[in-house]
């Protein structure tokens, strides 16, 4: 069995898609829970009218997503977990693939899979993916250099974890509210073994038209994820890509800046922090786009 934990927070639009994606799995043997983290909408009635005796309801006050998956882990019957969000869906054998990837790799912690991006267009698209073999499914020794050099390789849509594994690294970490599950994984790779399957099996809506339209968020000017990672890579300084996924991280940062108004020098700090951790040429690029006019500087990144 495995147990899959969808937290829900204001998405009464889309938590039935989300729910009847993992009721239409190929693999029927799981239990759902839901867990409303202090929903507004009515989203959880909607859950409570869902007739289905795998499907759970846990309520708690609104705080924060990383609380929320780490109620529903705390609560899962199975130990294994894989992990849902509200407003995305999975493929029909998402499940069916996960287990394949178990039954191949079966000294792994981390199973995942590649996902599909879906714009407000209702355009998809798969992730774009480096540094991996032509093999659809391998042990992902080198995270830190998939994920350097690509999108994301997997998120909390397209992962299956063993539920002591994630206890072992504290859960999804309290009080981070960006990239809260970018360092979950990191801190995953780095102690213990992924297996991947190169075939999407799940669809992130993005909510976006373009990749390249102004952020709706604002990058949390503390950067708990940064320091977090640095405390990561002290603790493991022989990994080699860690530095340059470090670098990534802040390079990432700076890209959101960069779509901002009036955030031109959040941006170049951004870029100093990436720089002291590895040199990149785009890095010099991004320093002098910053220097320019944001309408300009945006018409120029459209053109990318």
């Amino acid at each position: 069995m495995i147990s899959v934990v969808i937290p829900l927070y204001n998405k009464a639009a889309t938590i039935e898609r989300a729910i009847n994606s993992v009721l239409n799995q190929t693999v029927q043997d799981f239990e759902l829970i839901v867990v409303n983290n202090g929903s507004t909408d009515g989203g959880e009635k909607i859950v409570r009218q869902i007739d289905d005796n795998r499907l759970k309801l846990i309520e708690q006050e609104n705080l924060g997503v990383s609380m929320a998956r780490n109620r529903g882990v705390a609560a899962a019957q199975s130990e294994w977990v894989a992990f849902l969000d509200a407003d995305d869906e999975l493929r029909p054998t998402f499940l069916e693939s996960v287990l394949r990837l178990k039954e191949q790799y079966p000294d792994c912690s981390v199973y995942a899979t590649a996902y599909q991006r879906c714009n407000a267009n209702g355009v998809t698209e798969d992730i774009k993916l480096q540094k991996v073999p032509s093999e659809e499914s391998y042990r992902m020794d080198n995270y830190f250099e998939v994920a350097t050099f690509s999108d994301p390789p997997f998120c909390s849509i397209s992962v299956m974890v063993k539920k002591e594994a994630l206890l072992t690294i504290g859960g999804f970490p309290k009080g981070v509210y960006q990239g809260e599950d970018l360092l979950t994984w990191a801190r995953l790779a780095a102690k213990y073994k992924i297996a991947y399957c190169r075939k999407p099996q799940s669809i992130f809506y993005t909510g976006e038209v373009s990749s390249m339209e102004k952020p709706k968020r604002i990058p949390d000017p503390k950067d708990p994820v940064g320091k977090c990672l640095e405390e990561l890579y002290n603790s493991n300084p022989n990994n080699g890509f860690l530095k340059q996924y470090i670098a990534h991280w802040h390079k990432m940062r700076a890209s959101i800046y960069m779509r901002l108004p009036k955030q031109s020098r959040y941006c170049r700090a951004e870029i100093r922090k990436a720089l002291q951790w590895h040199f990149n040429r785009r890095l010099i690029l991004y320093a002098l786009l910053s220097l320019l006019p944001y309408p300009l500087r945006m018409k120029i990144l459209n053109l990318h």
